[in-house]
């Protein structure tokens, strides 16, 4: 009897070691002892800007059934070829992107048109066709859920992706 009760306390114990090691929670660690509700909302904000930021100077928009690139969208297109013609050894994925409109099929291929008019920009401003890959997500991966115009121009876009 003592040795089924040893071991029937040694696998509760390895139940419990193991459920423990298993959590699957994650912590905000901005909300540590001595960081208050204001600095945490404050390093969100700051985190959400960044990405706005990092939005702005990565992606091309582009009109309804468009694929050429807005002459307003050529500097977003010059700030990354600098970057790239800088750090030789760097290489990116333009991923291009459309709204939700529109057969799979077709949204594939205007993604790839869009795609490939950022790297053909990338192209004349010196940087190698060798180190920019062109791709299409069409409309897999919307950045707005919306069905509404705003919701859309937001997803008819053309990333530039460091690798």
């Amino acid at each position: 009897m003592n040795r089924i009760a040893k071991t029937i306390s040694a696998a509760a114990a390895t139940a419990l070691l193991l459920l423990t090691g298993c959590s699957t929670v994650e912590l905000d660690e901005s909300l540590k002892e001595g960081t208050t509700q204001a600095e945490a909302n404050a390093k969100a904000n700051a985190a959400d800007a960044e990405s706005t930021r990092a939005t702005s100077e990565h992606s091309v928009y582009f009109a309804f059934d468009s694929y050429s690139v807005e002459d307003k969208y050529l500097p977003v297109i010059e700030r990354n070829a600098r970057r790239l013609i800088a750090n030789p050894s760097q290489n990116v994925t333009i991923e291009g992107n459309t709204d939700s409109r529109g057969s799979r099929e077709y949204n594939l291929a205007l993604g790839q048109k869009r795609s490939e008019a950022v790297k053909q920009r990338l192209q004349l401003l010196g940087v190698p066709s060798s180190r920019i890959e062109a791709v299409s997500f069409g409309r897999e991966k919307p950045v707005d859920l919306g069905e509404n115009e705003e919701a859309w121009a937001k997803n008819r876009r053309a990333d530039v992706i460091y690798r």
